[in-house]
């Protein structure tokens, strides 16, 4: 039993990391792409939708960069919907350009959003942070897909900037995981999306809970209703990346306190509605991910139950620990493969920890910008 609790929890942590992209790869090759879709006779109309709270510093400049998109002006309506902001984030707005600026009761990123989208004329409503910047060609790029009428969602790509420097390693996740879901959209949809860009049909929009943030919840309800939710790498977005590893273990745990209920209680994990290749990579590329703090802690106990039965257990335990201890000296010693530890560690540990805020004290609808990113 101690061989069996210590290498199924293994195998799951091998798989989840890293087999998981060994069989994308492989399914990338094997499977016939998807035809191209036919071109578009002329460009849809487009809400952009922005919503803010205390954005005072940033709005105008977002708002002028959306302004400067290469899309028809005719076409483009801009939406900055306010979320109750006690700052001049109102006002900097419509003196910077935006069609219309909502200014509403605090209510949290969601419930603005689904004013914004009430509000909008578009036939594709799109959504960036306030703190993103989007290529010039941006709009262009992430609306493109939608002229496969299969397809209700479009998540393009965020770039992350550090230009401060700083030991926060998420880069090297983040292009993981961009590899991943650019291979996941061919193969049938992304399992999930970001916050800086990404667009829907108006009619396939759906208004979830205001503690479920889109990035998670969109991709799978989008499946679940017949449409399909893709990726347009080429559709270009710029955020601040948080400076520290401390600060992404603070952003990731706030953003995990949004997702277990979209997990546990949004319909994330129930298969109904799935095709089963997409089953399949919610299982593998969420669940499994989500529980991988829980599986490295039942593997640390089952290997110290096991220190006597072989050498291999030996050099196990030592690896397991050997992480922790690397993460440990990043502070004192920040080369690059403690830090990588350190990211490690904490963005697991993160996974847990925005459990257990949700469990304790449930999660509010609204939010504050992770320091650092401003």
């Amino acid at each position: 039993m101690p061989r069996l609790l210590f290498w199924v929890p293994v195998a799951l942590l091998a798989y989840a990391q890293a087999g998981y992209g060994v069989l994308l790869a492989v399914a990338d090759r094997v499977v016939p792409a998807r035809p191209p879709p036919p071109g578009q006779p002329e460009l849809p109309t487009v809400t952009v939708i922005v919503a803010a709270y205390r954005e005072e510093p940033v709005i105008a400049d977002r708002v002028a960069n959306l302004r400067a998109l290469d899309y028809p002006g005719e076409r483009l309506e801009l939406v900055v919907a306010c979320d109750g902001s006690p700052d001049a984030t109102a006002e900097r707005a419509r003196a910077a350009g935006a069609d219309r600026v909502l200014e509403l009761p605090r209510g949290g990123k969601i419930r603005a959003q689904d004013a914004g989208v009430r509000a909008a004329a578009g036939e594709i409503v799109a959504f960036s942070d306030a703190n993103a910047t989007w290529a010039p060609d941006a709009l262009r790029r992430l609306v493109a897909p939608f002229a496969d009428r299969e397809v209700g969602y479009v998540c393009g790509q965020v770039r992350f900037e550090n230009p401060e420097g700083g030991t926060n390693q998420e880069g090297v996740y983040w292009r993981y995981e961009m590899w991943l879901r650019e291979r996941e959209s061919r193969l049938h949809s992304v399992t999930g999306g970001n916050g800086a860009i990404y667009a829907t049909r108006r009619e396939a929009y759906v208004e979830v809970d205001p503690v479920m943030g889109h990035d998670l919840s969109f991709p799978f309800n989008m499946v679940k209703r017949g449409w399909r939710a893709v990726y347009a790498p080429d559709a270009l977005a710029a955020e601040k990346m948080v400076p520290s590893i401390e600060g992404e273990f603070a952003r990731k745990r706030r953003m995990m306190s949004h997702a277990w209920p979209i997990v546990v209680d949004g319909g994330l994990a129930d298969p109904t509605g799935y095709p089963p290749r997409y089953a399949l990579m919610i299982a593998s590329h969420r669940l499994l991910r989500y529980a991988s703090p829980f599986l490295h802690l039942a593997a640390l106990a089952a290997n110290v139950l096991l220190l006597r039965r072989a050498r291999i257990y030996v050099a196990t335990l030592a690896l397991q620990l050997g992480v922790l201890a690397g993460a440990a000296l990043a502070s004192a010693r920040p080369t690059r493969i403690f830090l990588l530890c350190r990211y490690y560690v904490l963005t697991t540990a993160s996974l847990a920890a925005g459990l257990w805020d949700w469990r304790r004290r449930g999660t509010e609808a609204g939010w504050d910008a992770p320091e650092g990113t401003r």
